[in-house]
């Protein structure tokens, strides 16, 4: 008998044991988590074992890369995502696989008998088997939460370039932050839609919060003026400091054309101006 084949012996004469020593084993490393239940656990490892029981017969070997484990690489990229979304570590995650070691080696010593060498292939195969599983869950956990993070960034991103109607064809856009090539290309198609949207001529942009301006930045900040032209619109930029202006003018940016303000404040008030509306103090 091969040790693929003592492997499946053991999972079919002793499976009720072995699924419950190793069920118990992950409801005590999950004890106090409310992110996963008992029952869920239990589904998990029936599921897990069915598989693994399922490639074995079928005579996938020990490549889990190969077609025969298909069936189980899907249901582990599936509890990595899910995971990943709950919010398990790595650790937690790998442990899933790692500790069906311990049942499935029990089991497989008292089958084995007094023939060691026997018990040697067969733990070995187990081994071989289950860590590469264990190491492709960790990949796949890996990049589900990488998933789950630039998702994160990009909705961030969204969130700290808001577009505001100030007036009727007045929009501003404060910003609060470094600001690089990513978050540029969102500017732009925020302002872009909105300018779109709300048919405005005049926008804003408020770089009062941003901590420092050098030649990239200023590059950027041009881009989106560009734009904003292109599509009928004119620019203000305000919050130009002191400590920015001087900075502009050593790096010898050229920003000849475009509407600078200290604050925001007076960059309403000329925005207001061209567009032809007029305050008095009643």
């Amino acid at each position: 008998m091969s040790a693929d084949e003592s492997i499946v012996a053991a999972l079919r004469t002793r499976r009720t044991e072995i699924e419950g020593r190793w069920t118990t084993r992950l409801a005590a490393d999950s004890r106090g988590s409310r992110r996963i239940t008992p029952e869920e656990l239990k589904q998990q490892a029936a599921h897990f074992l069915d598989g693994f029981d399922a490639a074995l017969q079928a005579g996938a070997g020990g490549d889990i890369a190969s077609a025969g484990w298909a069936d189980m690489r899907s249901f582990l990229d599936d509890l990595s995502r899910r995971r990943a979304l709950a919010g398990f570590s790595t650790d937690e995650t790998a442990t899933f696989i790692f500790s069906l070691k311990r049942p499935l080696f029990e089991v497989l010593r008292d089958l084995s008998g007094s023939d060691a060498a026997r018990l040697a292939d067969e733990v070995w195969t187990a081994t071989e088997l289950l860590d590469a599983l264990g190491l492709h869950t960790v990949k796949s956990y890996q990049k589900a939460r990488e998933a789950v993070i630039n998702r994160q960034q990009e909705e961030l991103l969204e969130l700290s370039t808001p577009v505001v109607k100030l007036w009727d064809g007045i929009l501003a856009l404060p910003m609060i932050g470094t600001l690089d090539s990513a978050r540029t290309q969102i500017v732009m198609e925020s302002l872009l839609q909105k300018i779109v949207e709300t048919e405005s001529q005049i926008a804003i942009i408020d770089i009062t919060g941003v901590p420092t301006v050098d030649t990239l930045v200023a590059q950027h900040l041009l881009k989106t003026v560009a734009a904003l032209r292109l599509m009928g619109a004119d620019c203000i930029i305000s919050g130009v400091r002191p400590q920015i202006a001087q900075t502009i003018v050593h790096l010898g940016v050229d920003l000849q054309g475009v509407t600078t303000k200290a604050n925001l404040a007076d960059a309403l008030a000329l925005a207001l101006k061209r567009s032809g509306i007029t305050f008095t103090r009643s």
